[in-house]
This record gives C-alpha cells, structure tokens and sequence, in this order.
C-alpha cells in the first residue's frame, strides 16, 4: 500500500460547514424571542454561536497540521489533567452549578465542562493503550479489567455530579472503543450485565431519574411536570410535515418547549423545515459518520485508527441519542446535538475533535 500525505477530506469539510451553517440559523430562530425578552437582543444567542463556531472552525483547521506523535503524547498528560479537573469541579464554591449539576468551571461569562474534555481526552488515552504491542485487551486480568477500571473511573466522577448524558456518551465510546481493539466478547457481555445492573441501581437511586423513565413511556402520566418536555417536543415534531411550518414560524419556540436552542433544537428544525429539513440534517450527519469510518479504515496505524473510530463513535453516539430523545424513541437526558444545539465550549471542542479527524484524514493508505 502507497502511503501519502494529502489534503484533509474535503467531503467531511464540507458537511461540517453545512451543518455550522445551519446550527447558527437554527439557533437564532429558537432563540429569538426567548432572548430579546430576556437581553432585549434577538440576535444574542445567534451572535454567540457564530463567535465560537469560527473559533471551533480556526481551531479544527489548525490541529489538521499537527503532528501525530505529539497527539500520541499527548494523551496521558490530557486524561491526568481531565481526572484532576473532575475532581476540582466537585468542590463546593469552586464548581458552578447548571441544570440541576455542578459540571462547570469558570469566572462569570467563561466557562468550561471538563467532562466534555475528558470524552476527547478519554479516547486519545485508550487509543494508546490499545496500539501499544504489551498490552493484550484480551486478557481479562492484564488487559481488558484496567481499561474498564480507567473507563469507570471517570465515569464514576461525572456521575458524582451528575450528569448522566456525558457519562452515557464517555462510556458508549469507550466500549466501542474496547470492542475495535479486539476484547472478548465473553468480557464485554459480561460487563453488559454489569452495566444494566448498574444502571439501574443509578435509576433507582434518584426520583428523578425514575420520574424520566415512567414519563418516557407515558409523558401524558404528568403532562405539567416530568413528561412535559417531551409533550412539546412531540408537539412541535408533528405540524412539520413535509415541508415544515416555514423558517421562524415555529410555535413551541414561544415560551412552551424548554431549551428550544440547545438540548431540543432538533425539534424546532423538525417544526420550521418539515421531513425535508431533518432527512438533509440526518443525511449530513450520515455522511460525517461514513467519511470518519472511512479513515478509520484507511489509517495507516492502529493509535489513528482508534482515534478516528472513537471521535467518529462520539459524534455517532450523541447525534442517536439527542434525536432519540426529542422524538420520544429514549428517556430524556441532557445530550446536545452536536454542530447544530446552542453551546460554547463544547462546540468548540467538538469541532477540535473533527480537526483531528481531518488530520487522520490526511495520513491514510489508498
């Protein structure tokens, strides 16, 4: 096989703009009335996005041009740093407090999520691992335990926040991850049971986490409390249709569908743009998914192979889950949809994250 250096996959380029472009759109129509109420400005929100969308799309460029040993070296400084920073963001009067989870960091405007960073951090940690010729994923003792203990690990502390979304996601990467660097599937069903018995253990542990369930089979139970969202995201996916209600036309955006801009904007597209928006949203996405595969197949080692399987994996993962969510398909969980929900921090990283992907793009076998 002929290996070459080439430009960064232009198809993975371009479904990325369209899909920036449509997320700025999108989140000035949810946003709009909801700011101009509270800020007197109905271009806040929107002004915002855009900002850190060409800060993500700076950054995602710059790191195609990074060199592949430095992210290599890279990853165990960056998971060490991502565990220190979970644990300082539990501190009481240091961590801030958002929806119900202390998960953030900052001074006033700025802040961060340090679980968002250990997803990327995460991938780049086990990918390494797993490429080294020492370790054997296959064995139980030596392999496949310690990399469920550091995946557990850091799970457990995002949970102490909680914030069981980011963990879903940290977690579904990670044993995708696991799964592609050859373990047992005696160990992973094993592990399966383990983790349904956890989760439920998790559920039971909170009301409000029982609440969530009970009302994703029946919202309609607690139609002004629990299962409410869900009512306006359903109320909002429906008079869509084909075409959708035209752009800004959206009801649900007045005051009814909480977080019109951010975890359920998926809804208000379904709403405004119809079956035609959402099938070209879902297609991009699909496209995204196939072309970051696609280099993951093609990568000339195992570390970019398994870096470009876990960032594709987690931008898979959150895309299902967030759509899932919205349409009633799973309970709710606060998952944003990436490129397109409201966000600061996490847009950006997630657009570093698809420049990596871009620079394994560049380094692949014809």
């Amino acid at each position: 096989m002929q290996k070459t250096k080439k430009s960064p996959d232009f198809v993975i380029v371009v479904a990325i703009l369209l899909l920036l472009t449509i997320g700025v759109m999108m989140v000035y129509s949810a946003s709009a009335s909801m700011a101009f109420h509270k800020y007197g400005d109905s271009f806040y929100f929107a002004k915002r996005q855009l900002l850190f969308a060409a800060l993500g799309v700076f950054f995602m460029f710059l790191v195609t041009n990074v060199d592949r040993k430095k992210l290599y070296d890279m990853a165990k400084p960056a998971v060490i740093i991502c565990f220190i920073l979970l644990v300082i963001v539990l501190i009481p009067g240091v961590g801030i407090w958002r929806n119900g989870a202390r998960s953030w960091l900052g001074i006033g405007a700025f802040s961060i999520q340090p679980s968002e960073f250990t997803k990327l951090a995460m991938i780049f940690f086990l990918a390494k691992l797993f490429s080294q010729p020492t370790f054997q994923i296959g064995r139980f003792r030596k392999g496949f335990l310690p990399a469920m203990g550091i995946l557990g690990g850091a799970f457990g502390l995002i949970m102490c926040q909680p914030d069981l979304g980011t963990g879903t996601v940290l977690v579904g990467t990670g044993i995708l991850l696991i799964f592609v660097a050859g373990a047992k599937m005696k160990h992973l069903g094993g592990f399966a049971l383990l983790g349904v018995a956890g989760f439920t253990g998790l559920v039971l542990e909170a009301t409000y986490r029982i609440k969530r369930i009970t009302s994703f089979f029946d919202p309609w139970s607690d139609p002004q409390g629990t299962g409410y969202q869900l009512i306006q995201s359903l109320y909002a996916i429906g008079p869509g249709r084909l075409l959708g209600l035209g752009f800004g036309m959206s009801r649900q955006k007045h005051l009814y569908l909480p977080e019109p801009h951010t975890d359920f904007i998926f809804s208000i597209l379904s709403e405004e743009l119809g079956f035609l928006g959402i099938t070209i949203v879902i297609t991009l996405f699909g496209v995204l998914i196939w072309r970051g595969y696609r280099t993951a197949i093609r990568a000339q080692d195992l570390f970019s192979c398994l870096v470009a399987t876990g960032i594709t994996s987690m931008l898979m993962i959150q895309v299902v889950i967030n759509i899932g969510v919205v349409s009633g398909t799973f309970p709710v969980t606060g998952i944003t949809l990436p490129f397109l929900s409201y966000g600061g921090s996490s847009l950006t990283l997630t657009l570093v994250a698809v420049g990596i992907l871009l620079n394994l793009s560049r380094n692949t076998n014809r």
